[in-house]
């Protein structure tokens, strides 16, 4: 792992726990708990960078609190992966394989972070094959969904793409905190591409542009513009 800033082991009080994430769904508590025992908690600030794309590890994390991104850069490019909030696991591919990571991850607000040793995890899947299928599953799942968006990216027009994130980054009728530059990253095009989409959808009285605020003057219309 490497970092901007140092971070802070911690005693893990009032935060997630395994058994609230669907991989390790039907384990006993008792093994949740040995696995727990023998686990660090750390708080990472946000900017922490727990590993870069090609780097090796041998670690699972588990986010129990705070926010992290995953994503790939291309060039000037960066494809957003996911955005995750607690309960969450992500590094899986540091347990699978010659553990090489596929993406780069960081904290995008301070977190707590549980890490758990592959050597800690593999006992674990011994003794339970179910959580070693859904793990196999849970990394299908996440290249899949890379690959439907590359998919997107390449044959969708950017306005359907541009009028679907804003619905779902959406906070009732306002986007909040989101630059042009941001929108481009998660659509994955240049940020000029971005800002043109926006004009377009704001030029027909849909949404609102303001510093760092959009605002969904239109929701009907904005729907009909993504399923287009």
């Amino acid at each position: 792992m490497k970092a901007k800033r140092k971070s802070r082991l911690v005693r893990p009080v009032d935060s997630a726990s395994l058994s609230a994430v669907d991989l390790f769904k039907g384990v006993p508590a008792s093994s949740l708990r040995a696995v727990e025992k023998r686990s660090k908690v750390h708080d990472f600030p946000a900017g922490y960078v727990f590993f870069k794309t090609g780097e090796t590890g041998e670690v699972l994390f588990f986010l129990e609190r705070g926010a992290v991104q995953t994503f790939r850069t291309s060039g000037r490019k960066k494809l957003i992966i996911a955005d995750l909030k607690p309960p969450a696991v992500f590094g899986e591919m540091g347990c699978l394989g010659k553990g090489i990571y596929h993406c780069c991850a960081h904290a995008t607000a301070s977190s707590r972070i549980r890490v758990l040793s592959r050597g800690r995890l593999d006992v674990l899947l011994q003794q339970h094959p179910s959580v070693r299928r859904r793990l196999l599953d849970l990394v299908s799942e996440r290249f899949v969904h890379v690959l439907m968006d590359l998919d997107a990216t390449s044959f969708r027009d950017l306005i359907p793409r541009l009028a679907a994130l804003l619905l779902e980054k959406a906070d009732g009728d306002v986007v909040r905190n989101m630059t042009h530059k941001e929108l481009a990253q998660y659509l994955r095009v240049y940020r000029e591409s971005a800002t043109a989409a926006l004009g377009e959808l704001k030029k027909a009285g849909i949404i609102e542009v303001k510093r760092k605020l959009i605002r969904i003057l239109q929701r009907t219309r904005l729907e009909r513009a993504a399923r287009e």
